[in-house]
């Protein structure tokens, strides 16, 4: 009944979940790497249990690490956070096999979720409205394939992510070498060869649906977000809702996955990911765990999904009701990284002077204090910085006022990148796609 919680994550993440548990009053473990001592969810915690070295292999993915950390500590469930063990199937299993709660889906729903063959199978036969592609891995049909889907097409690895894995192709002359390139890397950094053909969508941008399901069959969903700006397929910026959707047509994707989670048995947040264009959606992949940006999605319905996420590993239901969510206002997040604002090189080090910034309708998740040390070893999220207003114009004029207010001295950031950003003519027009921030790079 999730009476001590293990948090197997870092950083802002592991802070944000660690603050819903306490107004949950559930006890807290902070697992933590050797060169994770000083995090500041680790001082906050009820407990805290070093589960190895720097090297995440041997720490946050180590996965007999971390069950011997939930039975050291007697904790009787753990969430992974996003990134690490959050989507790894096995890691699901071995948890629920060894007694404990895992917050999140079963380790089947993960499992199918999370590889893009078996989720674009299941897409197809529940409903969800899927981009042009082969049925299933590519093989000896493939160059009758993509003539029909006409080129471009795109190679994606079937367990890929994080934009790795794919490749996009122009003509039939190409298409055999970019299988194999994309066959070799899948192999090496996802231990899974297998790849298959989509039709290539040149402008669309990346629409995705927040929902929420409890154990008793009751699945509600939290509006949409656009997640458009990416550099390398890494998203930089999100907002709540997306602009110039037709209402018609966000029901209707609300309603197709209500539908998915209904014949998945999904339990707990997710996140049905879509490529939308010329007023379609396209499905690409379902989130099995909490997203990097659900603070808009709070920011606008005034829900808290850990604390659901939480309240849903206990068993609890889901009390509200569907009608009851109504999205008030807009917000647009930035991902604030200690990272240099025009090489995008990581810049770990020690942090001299930190100042937050502050204000109605300013939310500030960051796990930073002054004289932290960022280390090199993990990913370079350090902050996000959350800003909603009853419009967009003033969700983004507040974010430009948050963003000039903060400071971060001993390190680079991408600040600037958002100072920027934020002001281009296009971001405040509305018209970007997932492109754009690439052709922008392009073009310096």
């Amino acid at each position: 009944m999730l009476s001590k919680l293990l948090i197997a994550n870092r950083g802002e993440i592991a802070l944000r979940i660690l603050r819903a548990a306490k107004e949950l009053k559930i006890p807290t473990v902070a697992a933590y790497s050797e060169a994770d001592k000083d995090l500041m969810h680790v001082k906050m915690a009820d407990e805290s249990i070093c589960i190895g070295p720097a090297d995440s292999s041997q720490s946050y993915l180590n996965i007999p690490a971390i069950i011997s950390a939930m039975e050291l500590s007697g904790s009787d469930g753990v969430h992974p956070g996003y990134g690490f063990l959050s989507e790894n199937p096995d890691f699901a299993e071995k948890v629920e096999k060894s007694g404990f709660d895992f917050v999140g889906p079963s380790a089947s729903v993960i499992r199918m979720m999370g590889n893009k063959v078996s989720a674009k199978e299941f897409a197809l036969k529940s409903g969800l409205p899927i981009v042009p592609g082969s049925s299933g891995a590519v093989d000896e049909n493939v160059h009758e394939e993509a003539e029909k889907l006409g080129y471009p097409v795109i190679i994606k690895a079937a367990s890929g992510g994080g934009g790795r894995g794919m490749k996009i192709v122009y003509s039939p002359e190409e298409l055999d070498s970019a299988i194999e390139l994309t066959q070799q890397e899948s192999a090496v950094a996802f231990g899974d060869s297998t790849v298959y053909l989509e039709k290539f969508l040149e402008n669309p941008r990346h629409i995705e649906v927040q929902v929420l399901a409890d154990r008793h069959g009751n699945i509600i969903h939290l509006g949409d977000r656009d997640c458009s700006l990416q550099r390398r397929h890494q998203k930089v910026i999100e907002e709540a809702p997306a602009l110039g959707i037709k209402e018609e047509k966000r029901q209707e994707i609300y309603e197709q996955c209500i539908e998915a989670c209904r014949q998945l048995d999904y339990v707990s947040a997710g996140t049905f990911e879509f490529l939308y264009e010329n007023d379609n959606f396209y499905f690409i992949e379902m989130n099995t765990r909490i997203q990097v940006e659900h603070p808009v999605t709070e920011s606008v319905t005034g829900i808290d999904l850990v604390k659901l996420q939480l309240r849903i590993a206990r068993d609890e239901e889901i009390k509200i009701k569907q009608e009851d969510i109504v999205l008030k206002g807009h917000a647009i997040e930035c991902r604030i990284n200690a990272e240099n604002s025009e090489t995008f090189l990581p810049s770990p080090g020690k942090i001299l002077e930190y100042h937050a910034p502050g204000g109605i309708g300013v939310r500030m998740d960051s796990h930073l204090y002054k004289d932290y040390v960022v280390p090199p070893y993990y990913d370079s999220l350090i902050a996000k910085v959350i800003c909603r207003a009853n419009d967009r114009e003033d969700a983004r004029a507040r974010l430009e006022r948050a963003l000039d207010e903060m400071y971060v001295l001993g390190i680079d950031t991408n600040l600037e990148m958002h100072r920027k950003l934020i002001n281009d003519p296009n971001f405040i027009n509305g018209t970007f796609n997932i492109n754009y921030l690439e052709n922008l790079n392009k073009e310096k």
